[in-house]
């Protein structure tokens, strides 16, 4: 057995990339058209010459589609070394380097899987707003945070990674899911300081809302600004009551804020869920891929949730 076709039995197995064997037949399957016109579309503007070139002209690649597919989601998987799998393929480090480049922004096209209705995808929030006002679907908004490298000192805006609440360099991300925990829509992304109210005035998200009135959501204690624009319609946590507050009212203020945190835990399980990826644990790569992997993953993920 050659060594391309030993890693590719191997790599294949749902350990390495995370999906079953079914779900990776059938993401070759709708990848490979798109992969193919912009692979073409780079052979003819390649150095910056405009010249039409016939389909398969160029260099010939090393590996196969499906190896170049396998090798970008073992490194979405497990963040490994790109040498490493350049190593089980027996090819140049920028062998897998340059399937990644062609791969990862197709994966982060893709939108996310819509629940019980196969081939459609939501791939903007004015999507996620309409199929919600459509179905009757209660939106759960949070955000989360990935731990980043720290850029170099004396560097212009250092310090715009900095969380106030994880004290570390992050990169925040929203998470739109149903009831159920399923990831319906994840972006706005954004240095580790800025609020998450912010990412609401920045993605439009009042906007949407106002055009669909019918669209209610559940949120956290960053969202109290939203909440107080849509009384009613946007939920949030009720406010910690004063340190002299009688007990009557301390104890509702328990119960409303249990009774709260129960219909909104299942956006922290979709926020849990693309973590088991290991570059959303803890991102060591180039912060300007950083939403074409969060994007990538969490497509994969909402296909798996789709199907529950």
């Amino acid at each position: 057995m050659s060594t391309p076709a030993w890693a590719r039995a191997a790599l294949s197995h749902p350990v390495f990339t995370g999906l079953s064997r079914q779900h990776l037949a059938e993401l070759a399957v709708e990848l490979a058209d798109p992969w193919t016109a912009a692979h073409q579309g780079a052979l003819r503007h390649r150095r910056g010459h405009p010249r039409q070139r016939a389909a398969g002209a160029g260099p010939p690649q090393r590996l196969v589609f499906t190896d170049r597919l396998l090798a970008t989601l073992v490194i979405l998987r497990f963040q490994l070394p790109h040498h490493a799998l350049a190593v089980l393929y027996g090819v140049d480090r920028a062998t897998i380097t340059r399937a990644v480049h062609e791969l990862r922004p197709l994966l982060a096209g893709r939108g996310f899987a819509v629940p019980g209705q196969p081939g459609v995808r939501l791939r903007t929030l004015a999507d996620v707003v309409a199929y919600a006002a459509c179905e009757g679907v209660e939106l759960r908004i949070d955000g989360t945070e990935t731990q980043v490298r720290r850029p170099r000192a004396n560097r212009a805006g250092r310090r715009a990674f900095v969380s106030g609440k994880r004290k570390q360099n992050t990169i925040k991300t929203t998470t739109i899911s149903d009831g159920h925990g399923r990831t319906l829509w994840a972006g706005a992304v954004r240095p580790g300081r800025m609020h998450d109210q912010t990412a609401v005035k920045t993605e439009g998200i009042e906007d949407l809302l106002r055009q669909q009135p019918t669209v209610e959501a559940i949120v956290d204690a960053g969202y109290q600004g939203l909440a107080r624009a849509f009384g009613g319609r946007i939920h949030a946590p009720p406010r910690t009551p004063r340190r002299d507050a009688p007990s009557v009212e301390v104890a509702a203020y328990q119960t409303v804020r249990t009774q709260q945190s129960s219909l909104r835990i299942c956006v922290e399980h979709a926020n849990a869920e693309p973590k088991q990826w290991r570059p959303l644990q803890r991102y060591l790569g180039r912060r300007e891929y950083y939403a074409e992997t969060h994007l990538a993953i969490a497509g994969l993920v909402s296909d798996r949730a789709a199907r529950r």
